[in-house]
This record gives C-alpha cells, structure tokens and sequence, in this order.
C-alpha cells in the first residue's frame, strides 16, 4: 500500500512540473493576444476611415491586411485552444490521482467499507471537464430544445445575425433561465454556500434570529413566553453580467449547440461577478460582500431600522496573524483560535473558508506528516482541519488570507428575468457577433457575526478588491485644451488642464475633424505621444500640425481606457 502510494505522489510531481511549464506560456500567449487586439483596433479605424471618395487601391490594401489579421488570428486561436487543451488534459490526470491517493491514505486509516454507486458516479462527474453538462440525458436535451419558446429564442438570434441588426434585444425564455440558475454553482464556486432567494422587485426578507432557549418547569405549570427575534433586511436587483461574443460559424451551427454555447458563457459572466460580489461587494450598486461588511466602522446610512442591529467588527473579525513561519500544531492552534471568531448562532453549521491556491498549498504544506506506513500524507485536502468546512479557492484572495464562515446567513437574492442583447459590428473583422448577457442580483451578509477574516503572514488584511470598471455607464470626462502660437515658426503650443493628477497618459490625435472617443475606447498606436515628461500648464511644443486643423486629446487610464478628452483648432507659429 506505501509503495504505490509513493508511486502516485511521484506521478503527481511530475505532471505538475509539465503544468507549470505550459502555464509558464500563458504570459506568451497573452501578449500575443494583445498585440493581435492593436492590430485589430488599428484595422478598425481603418475600416471607418474609408469613405466613397477613398481609391480602391486603399480599399484592396486595407482588404489584404483584414484577411492577413484574420489568418494570423485563426492561427493564434488554434494554437491556444492546443495548450488549453494539454493543460486540461495534465489537470484531469492529476485530480484523477489525487483522489486514488486520497482513497489509498483513508483506507490505511481504516478498513475498507463499502461505498456505493451513487458516490462514485459523483467523483467521476468532479473530474469531468469544465464545460457544464446541462442535462442528465440526451432524451432530456432534445426534449429541451424541441421547446417552442427556445426554438424561438434560438431561431431570433440567427435572425440577428442574418439581417445585420444592431442592439437587438432578446428575453432569454424562462425556462433556459431556469437551467441556468439550477447550474449557477458550477459557475460561481460560492453560491452552493449561501442562500439564495428569488425575489420580485425591492423586497424585505424576514431574517429569523438565533433560536430561544425552551424553559425548564413543573409538567403543570404554565408555559413561559419566549422571545422570538424576526428581523428584516430590503434588497434590490442590480445588474452583472458582459459580453458574449460567438463566432459566426457557430451562428449556422445546430440549435443545441447554439444554445449550449450561449448558456455558458452566460454563466461564466454572471458566475464570476457573483464570487466577487459576495466577497467583496461595495454594497453600491451590487450585493454587499463579506469582507465589507467586517471592515465597517460605524453603520451605513442605509442599514434598515428592522434590520439585525449594526456591530462594530473590525477588529473582532478581522484578524491579523505572525505564524507563517509557524508549522503543525502551533500553526494550526493560532489558526483555528482566530478563524473561531465566526458565530454560527443564526446559521446551519455549515462553513466554508476562501482562499487562493497559493495559501491553500501553504496550509497544505504545514500539515505534513509521516504516518505508520511511512506514507507521506497531507493533512489538509479540501477540508479545514479541526474545525471542518470546505475550502474553496478563488484567486482574488490575497495570499496568506483566509476568508469565510457560515454562509446560510449570507443571503443572495436574484431578481426574475435576464437579456442577451446582440451587436456584430465591434469586431465584424473577428467574424464574432457579440451577445450581452446579464443578470440581477442583491444581497449582504445578514449577520456579519457568522464570518471572520485572517492574514497570518503579519501583514494587515486587504479589504478591498478591484472590480472591472463600468466604463459603459460612465460619461466621458472633458479635458480643457487650449492652441496657440509656438515657440518657432510652424510651432504650435498645446495647453490642458482638467486632467487626473497621477496615474494616466494624455495622447493626441490631429486631422480635419474631431476623433471619435468614447468612455472605456482602447488606447491604439494611431494615438500620439506628447514626448517625455510634458508640462501642460505652461504648454507643450509640436512641430508640422496643420493650421485650423483639429487637435484631439485623450486621457487614458492605468488600463488604457478612456476617461477624458477635449479638443481645439490647432493655433501654428506662422512667423509673421
């Protein structure tokens, strides 16, 4: 029994070391992407560049370098989905060991029992691929497409694409929404953890408090009144959601295939937003999440007077910890101390603690331990020890941080009704129409009690995430720019102000007309620098400008989004 399980964890060492040497390519593959998506931008402008009075040699050139695009991206695409599907590959083998070491280490433990069949078809389903399998059987697939209203959800969409409509907009059918909430927690890692209600409009949610204590009395003596806390909480339904983007191929593709792309991808935006949310949420305009909740103090405007009463948990909940150094038992008793500041009074028992991979091999690495056999065996797997609870992992952690508690009083409230809006033309050079999908969600941790926060490295707990910006729903700011004379003949000196003070760049662009900006456009190379360290208050020189022409300036943010611009009528020295 030791040998073999020596064996495996030898395996296991080896198909990692081959892992991380492919995601070592990622970074590679990824800025090959972003070259390709300048290329992209670049060819974009070009293409709205082109007017009747543009000659067709330009109209063949710019033919020529669209076709050269798409076969460099077809190219990039195929090569990607080869290293994706290798690195699958290594990650199925390796799970499928790990859990027949699992296995082999628990039956050293204990005789072997008998485990039925129900369980191990559910182990081979957590080892299938992460495309989500909607339904149980063929039978019921086909029965689920046959459906009229999908037939009909699915037909509109081919019609989107085949009559070049832009910004239409389609109600998912209810019965797809159905499925897709059914699969929620194969998309969103947290969901299964806390409670989730479907709700019809701003609503309150009666919140039972802990449960009261039966009184003790002779058999015939009267009953004592016991104090019975109902509390309430409102909710509203704000958006999450992004863009789908299906190749146009799959558009002519059969209806299950369409439709099952769609839902996926639909679930992946909505799933991942909700992870981020029930964690971290602002509470301003998405759920409130755990982590900001316990970092509170004092209570929010908003906390509702029939709400659970607002305790200060700053401190008592967020914890800050010096035992990375630490191992075993006395890493492990500072732990659990601190992790037991989760109350699960109001809760089902059940915790569930978030970390990243980084700090979950961490833990694991603390728990090692020789047993009988001299089998080596990892103490910690997907369970905490000592106090149980699953682990999750989820990569916007910070290391070394620990997050969690018991989730049942977390609640998730998700409104009725989602869309999928469709336009073709943002990258009608990728053959891609894209699908706007979206759902609605609220929620809070209803008692911020029955969670806790632990940084064990020594280091304070970061509170706060990044979350993508909303740059749709954002106004473009207004840059005031000013043009007049330059230092030599033919100079011209561009002044602006209204600018961020620090973490942006200002680029320009001249021509006949203003450029057309947008708030969240991509910063491309057809967008001019303004050299090293300029001054904009007292002005900055550029030679060879056309007079009257027009000056358009952009500022860009850390992303290379824009979130200002301005313009004005180019001023030239003429020496005069």
């Amino acid at each position: 029994m030791a040998l073999r399980q020596l064996v495996i964890t030898k395996k296991i060492q080896d198909l990692r070391k081959k892992l991380d040497d492919l995601k070592a390519k990622d970074a590679d593959f990824e800025q090959r992407k972003a070259e390709l998506q300048q290329r992209e931008a670049g060819l974009e402008e070009a293409v709205n560049e082109i007017t009747e009075e543009t000659s067709e040699e330009d109209k063949a050139a710019v033919d020529e370098a669209v076709e050269a695009f798409e076969k460099d991206q077809e190219a990039l695409d195929a090569e990607h989905k080869q290293h994706e599907d290798e690195k699958q590959k290594l990650e199925d083998e390796i799970r499928k060991l790990e859990t027949e070491l699992e296995e082999l280490n628990e039956r050293a433990k204990t005789p072997p029992v008998f485990v039925p069949a129900k369980s191990e078809q559910r182990g081979v389903e957590r080892n299938m691929k992460t495309r989500v399998k909607f339904f149980d059987s063929i039978e019921q697939r086909d029965a689920f497409f046959a459906r009229e209203e999908v037939r009909q959800f699915i037909s509109a969409i081919r019609d989107i694409k085949t009559r070049g409509v832009t910004n239409g907009s389609l109600t998912v059918p209810d019965v797809m929404l159905e499925i897709l909430r059914n699969n929620l927690e194969q998309y969103s890692k947290l969901a299964k953890y806390v409670t989730v209600k479907s709700v019809n409009g701003t609503a309150r949610q009666n919140i039972m408090g802990a449960a009261p204590e039966g009184v003790w009395m002779e058999a015939e003596g009267e009953f004592n009144e016991l104090d019975m806390a109902l509390n309430q909480i409102e909710v509203d339904g704000y958006m999450v959601g992004g863009i789908i983007w299906v190749h146009n191929n799959l558009l002519k593709d059969s209806d299950i295939a369409l439709g099952t792309e769609i839902m996926d991808q639909l679930g992946k935006a909505i799933g991942k937003g909700v992870d981020r949310a029930i964690i971290y949420g602002t509470g301003i305009k998405m759920p409130l999440g755990i982590v900001t909740r316990l970092a509170q103090t004092s209570a929010p405007n908003d906390w509702g007077t029939n709400a659970p009463a607002w305790t200060d948990l700053h401190t008592s909940n967020i914890k800050k910890l010096n035992i990375n150094t630490a191992t075993g038992a006395t890493f492990y008793a500072s732990l659990i101390e601190a992790l037991g500041a989760a109350k699960p009074d109001y809760s089902d028992g059940r915790a569930f603690w978030v970390m990243n991979r980084k700090t979950h091999i961490n833990i694991m690495t603390k728990a090692l331990a020789f047993d009988a056999a001299a089998a080596l065996l990892a103490g910690v797997n997907n369970q905490m020890p000592i106090i149980g609870g699953d682990i999750v992992e989820l990569e916007i952690v910070g290391d070394n941080e620990i997050i969690g508690g018991f989730g049942s009083v977390y609640l998730l409230a998700e409104r009725e009704g989602a869309a999928i809006e469709s336009s073709e033309h943002a990258r009608f050079v990728k053959h891609q129409t894209g699908f706007k999908g979206y759902a609605r969600y609220d929620g809070m941790p209803v008692f911020g009690e029955a969670f806790v926060m632990v940084s064990f490295d020594n280091t304070d707990a970061v509170t706060s995430t990044t979350f993508p910006k909303d740059y749709a729903n954002t106004e473009l700011g207004e840059l005031t720019v000013t043009s007049e004379a330059g230092t030599d003949e033919g100079d011209t000196k561009i002044k602006v102000s209204g600018q961020e003070q620090s973490g942006t760049t200002l680029l320009y662009k001249t021509s006949a007309m203003p450029a057309k900006v947008y708030s969240g456009m991509k910063k491309t190379s057809a967008w001019q620098s303004f050299g090293t360290n300029p001054n904009f208050t007292t002005g900055v020189n550029l030679a060879d400008l056309t007079p009257g022409h027009v000056i358009t300036v952009v500022e860009f943010d850390a992303d290379g989004k824009a979130i200002k611009a301005g313009i004005a009528t180019i001023v030239v020295n003429t020496g005069a």
